[in-house]
C-alpha cells in the first residue's frame, strides 16, 4: 500500500482525486441515471493520470474506456465517436500498450523510454491524418451523424494523439488536449438537447486538464531520461 501511495507524487494524487469528485460531483448534480457515463469518466481519468506516468496500465483502461465512450457515443447518434473510439483508439490503445512494454526504460515496466520523433515522421503523419479523415467524414456523412464538422474534426486529433501514442513521443497528450477541446465543443451540442450529457461535456474538461499535465510530466520524463543516458 505503501508503495502505491509513493508512487504519485502529491501533484498528482490532488490532480486525480479532484478530478474524480467533480465528475462525482455533476454525475450527481446531473445525471444520476447513466451510470455507464459516471464509470467511463472514472475509468478514462485514472488512465489519463497513469499515462501521464508513462505506466502501460494507462493504456489498457483506455481500451475499456473506448468499449464504454463508443456506447455513450451510440446514443447520442455521435456515430463518428463511436466509430473512432471502437475502431480506431481501442486498437491502437492495444499496439500502444504493446510497445510501452517493450520499450521500459531501464527495465522498469512502470516507465516507458520516451521517444524523440525525425521530422519526416511527422510529415508521414500528417499526411495519414488527412486521408483517415477524408475517408471518415464520407462514412460519417453517409450515417448521417449529429455535428458532422467537429465529429470529423475529432477523428483527424484522434488519430494524431493515438499515433503520436504509439510512438512514445511526448507530444500525444498536447494531441489528446486538442482533442479534448473538440469533445468539449461536441457534447456542449448535445447538452442543449439533453442536460444529462453536462456529465460527459465535464469529464472532458477534467480530460484536458489530465493531458496537459500529461504533457509537462513527459516533457519531465524526457529530459531525465536523456540525462541519464549521457551519464
Amino acid at each position: 500500500m505503501k508503495r502505491v501511495l509513493c508512487y504519485f507524487t502529491k501533484t498528482e494524487w490532488m490532480l486525480w482525486l479532484g478530478s474524480m469528485l467533480l465528475i462525482l460531483s455533476f454525475f450527481l448534480l446531473f445525471d444520476r441515471e447513466n451510470g455507464i457515463t459516471l464509470a467511463a469518466s472514472l475509468v478514462g481519468v485514472t488512465s489519463l493520470i497513469l499515462c501521464a506516468k508513462g505506466n502501460p496500465l494507462g493504456q489498457l483502461l483506455i481500451v475499456l474506456f473506448s468499449i464504454l465512450y463508443g456506447i455513450i457515443s451510440y446514443t447520442c447518434a455521435y456515430y463518428g465517436e463511436m466509430v473512432t473510439y471502437l475502431g480506431m483508439t481501442a486498437p491502437m490503445a492495444v499496439f500502444a500498450l504493446i510497445s510501452w512494454l517493450r520499450n521500459p526504460f531501464n527495465g522498469n515496466h512502470a516507465e516507458v523510454r520516451v521517444n524523440t520523433l525525425k521530422i519526416r515522421e511527422y510529415f508521414a503523419m500528417l499526411l495519414l491524418t488527412a486521408i483517415i479523415t477524408y475517408g471518415f467524414y464520407h462514412i460519417l456523412r453517409a450515417f448521417h451523424t449529429a455535428n458532422l464538422l467537429p465529429s470529423t474534426l475529432s477523428v483527424a486529433t484522434s488519430f494524431i494523439a493515438v499515433y503520436l501514442t504509439f510512438r512514445r513521443s511526448p507530444l500525444f497528450a498536447l494531441a489528446y488536449a486538442a482533442n479534448d477541446l473538440v469533445l468539449i465543443l461536441l457534447w456542449a451540442m448535445a447538452t442543449i438537447s439533453d442536460a444529462g450529457y453536462l456529465a460527459v461535456m465535464v469529464c472532458f474538461v477534467v480530460f484536458f486538464a489530465n493531458d496537459l499535465y500529461g504533457f509537462l510530466n513527459w516533457s519531465r520524463m524526457q529530459r531525465r531520461q536523456q540525462a541519464a543516458a549521457v551519464s
